[in-house]
């Protein structure tokens, strides 16, 4: 992220008439400044300021990815309206990890055809992890012309530059990248919370499990050198930010690549010196690569927040193995055991999918069998969705439907009663709660989290959000306590 200040002054130095810079992120400052005065015009042309909306589908560093397509609307002279079918120009920031996530796609760009028609001044974008995609980009050009704009997840820092030319033609713009070693921060962002935010520590993915399409358009792993994120949170918590998450695909293996290796625990603990900054998180880990030096780190910490996504996927080796998970049944729940051991208040949760090719009802006994030993606090669980383009798609004894449903009824019935078991060992406990919004269904109680991700709901007032609280919980219902604020 850049300061708004220090943004103003480097644009204030270019010659729009010049050829731009070649050097990021400079470049792309030429073109927020160029940008910047296309929407001027078009302002005055409409007579009143332009209006955006970025749609978000996906994971956690998507939702970043959106926070920095917001930022530069917002400094060039567009003005959020949240809603896409009223917008001047909007921008669906797209997942593709399961098959339903493209389908709501078309579908929703079905409805903006309409909405265009009526409204000659509205833009269509889209970009993210669906665009990386080559038979995606065939059907946006056979079927949805009237898409203005189509990028990637490699080139999002150019986004500037790539408005700059959509403004300047009416023609179908599309700017995809194979894959990139580059990484360009320190553009604007928009933080949806003033009080919290995600940190990019690395991009990409290395681990090609058979099942998942994320390296394919994520690309490989590439980290951020620790003094560009130490520098960027010092920033964020000098702006009022008290809690961050750590954000890449596969956290672990963070720094490996790096001209000077450095570990994700390593990382952590310099992380915790920075004054100010009260809470961390951090996902997704991959369970191969978590190291008894970050389970040290982790329990020794005053920061880090005794919540861990540690994501199983299948209990069955055989299944982990055609996942390419490398890992076995055994190996996963010693690490889970020894995690709990060393961290006893630890909030372990899950992903777990059902209905993998070849996956038998004795695969799924093993599955149950790791869920109740490790006992998660909670657990994201899935029915296996085929993805072209990986190996598991083309993968033989594909699972019948009514099976899948059986088993997965039987998955999440356990994941149910084990975390029900695992959440009410907190009630009448007093614990600290960070306040992150108004309830959305009481408006005289605010809803906040525990350190280990448990939400909680209180008596409140908005004057408390971004607070830490000292709580004592009241009742536990299942996912979600009730308590009230301990008066000091």
């Amino acid at each position: 992220m850049i300061k708004k200040d220090d943004l103003e002054l480097k644009m204030q130095q270019f010659d729009l008439a010049m050829s731009p810079p070649v050097q990021e992120p400079e470049r792309q400052y030429f073109y927020i400044a160029k940008a910047k005065k296309m929407v001027s015009e078009l302002a005055k042309t409409l007579g009143r300021k332009p209006t955006f909306c970025v749609v978000t589908f996906g994971c956690q560093m998507n939702a970043r990815d959106s926070e920095k397509l917001s930022g530069i609307l917002e400094e060039i002279g567009y003005e959020d309206n949240g809603t896409d079918e009223n917008s001047d120009f909007v921008i669906f920031n797209t997942c593709t990890v399961r098959d339903n996530a493209n389908q709501r796609v078309y579908g929703r760009l079905g409805v903006l055809k309409n909405y265009k028609k009526k409204n000659p001044n509205m833009r269509i974008g889209i970009c993210g992890c669906m665009m990386q995609e080559q038979s995606v980009i065939e059907k946006m050009k056979k079927s949805y012309r009237f898409v203005d704009l189509i990028f990637g997840t490699h080139n999002i820092f150019k986004f500037a530059e790539l408005v700059v030319r959509m403004l300047e033609n009416d023609e179908m713009l599309i700017d995809i990248w194979k894959d990139t070693d580059q990484i360009v921060e320190d553009l604007p962002i928009v933080r949806k919370y003033p009080f919290k935010s995600g940190i990019n520590i690395m991009f990409g993915c290395n681990n090609f499990c058979s099942y998942c399409i994320v390296p394919y358009v994520r690309g490989r792993e590439r980290s951020r050198n620790p003094e560009d994120i130490i520098r960027e949170i010092e920033m964020l918590v000098a702006d009022g930010v008290i809690e961050i998450m750590l954000l890449g695909q596969n956290v672990n293996s963070y720094g490996k690549n790096l001209d000077e290796p450095i570990s994700f625990a390593q990382l952590l603990q310099r992380i915790e010196q920075i004054e100010g900054l009260e809470r961390i998180r951090f996902m997704t880990s991959h369970p191969k690569d978590l190291s008894d030096e970050l389970i040290a780190v982790m329990r020794d910490s005053k920061k880090i927040c005794r919540h861990l996504h540690l994501p199983l996927q299948s209990g069955s080796t055989r299944i982990l193995e055609k996942m390419n998970r490398r890992y076995t049944k055994e190996q996963y729940i010693e690490l889970a055991l020894k995690i709990r051991r060393e961290i006893p208040d630890i909030s372990l949760t899950t992903d777990i999918i059902v209905g993998f090719p070849g996956e038998t009802d004795e695969d799924v006994d093993d599955t149950i069998d790791v869920i109740k030993k490790v006992g998660y606090d909670n657990a994201f669980t899935f029915i296996y969705s085929k993805r072209t383009g990986t190996p598991a798609a083309a993968m033989e004894n594909q699972v019948p439907e009514d099976m899948v449903k059986r088993n997965f009824n039987r998955v999440l019935e356990t994941v149910q009663h084990t975390s029900k078991n695992r959440s009410v060992s907190y009630l009448d406990q007093d614990v600290t709660v960070l306040i992150e919004e108004m309830n959305d269904q009481d408006d005289t109680l605010v809803t906040g989290r525990m350190s280990n991700n448990t939400i909680v709901h209180l008596k409140g007032n908005a004057s408390m959000i971004g607070t830490l609280q000292n709580v004592h919980l009241d009742e536990c219902h299942g996912f979600y306590y009730n308590g009230h604020v301990i008066e000091s």
